[in-house]
């Protein structure tokens, strides 16, 4: 079977960072600087084993994971009703767009003094008043505060594309529509809602992705103890840079295949978008 030309020079890339990699690990002698390539790999291909006693690196990865997709989720109900009331409604657009516009320069590593000060240390296990069992050990690795700063990184990127997507949509189809007789609901449902989608679904994938590189920021907090973020962070400071590297590149992996499922859906779902122009 032929590999395509494109896939070929994705290699040719791959093994050429990879010889640089071995060879200046070789020249620089010190594994705390730069280990070698297959140090790195001896973590990565056995993922299920303990990690300077802190859980195996597949277990911290699904605990980021599910940290991400909480944050995100919360984004995701949050930002596309707002987004499609801003973008339809003037009213709406001028009542929140300059308040929100205020806030969306900020990075979400500086809000993490002021959500300190709100959440503390508190978490699930908090809100659903579970002090101690299995369901506490859980619960208790989903701070509000880690929720909050992923929430914030996926919140406007969602938001700006679900506006953008719903400005976007032909004017005329409403009108045509409301002439023949239809109300609000089957405009946002058999108009809106379909045209500005891969707006959103773009938007969507773009916030998360924003969501996945704040995972490091909001897992450095008080009162994490696990995560692939405070793994990377507890190995720094005992010189183990192999387990940075390798916590490094799960969190490249698992965010290149999420935005490969986006992309999946997109050419899937939405081909009929690239036609139209």
């Amino acid at each position: 079977m032929r590999i395509p030309y494109n896939r070929l020079l994705s290699l040719l890339t791959l093994l050429v960072f990879l010889g640089v990699w071995s060879w200046s690990a070789m020249i620089i002698a010190n594994k705390v600087v730069l280990p070698s390539v297959s140090e790195v790999a001896d973590i990565l291909f056995q993922p299920t084993e303990n990690l300077l006693s802190m859980g195996s690196l597949i277990t911290n990865v699904l605990i980021s994971l599910l940290r991400v997709l909480l944050g995100y989720l919360v984004a995701v109900v949050i930002a596309i009703p707002l987004g499609v009331a801003m973008g339809y409604y003037d009213l709406v657009h001028t009542m929140f767009g300059d308040f929100l516009n205020i806030f969306r320069p900020i990075p979400p590593l500086a809000w993490v003094p002021l959500v300190m000060a709100w959440f503390g240390i508190a978490s699930l296990a908090d809100l659903f008043m579970v002090d101690r069992g299995t369901w506490f050990i859980y619960l208790n690795n989903f701070k509000f505060s880690m929720i909050f700063i992923i929430f914030i990184g996926a919140f406007y990127p969602i938001l700006t594309s679900s506006i953008h997507g719903v400005r976007n949509v032909n004017r005329v189809f409403i009108d045509a529509a409301r002439v023949l007789g239809a109300n609000e609901f089957d405009i946002f449902r058999k108009i809106l809602l379909p045209a500005a989608l891969p707006s959103m679904v773009n938007g969507m994938r773009i916030g998360l992705g924003v969501a996945w590189m704040c995972l490091v920021s909001a897992e450095m907090l008080p009162g994490s103890i696990s995560g692939i973020g405070y793994l990377i962070t507890h190995a720094y400071t005992l010189a183990a840079t192999d387990i940075v590297i390798a916590g490094m590149v799960s969190i490249g992996v698992t965010g290149a295949f999420m935005d490969w499922l986006f992309r999946s859906v997109e050419r899937r779902y939405f081909a009929w978008q690239r036609l139209a122009r």
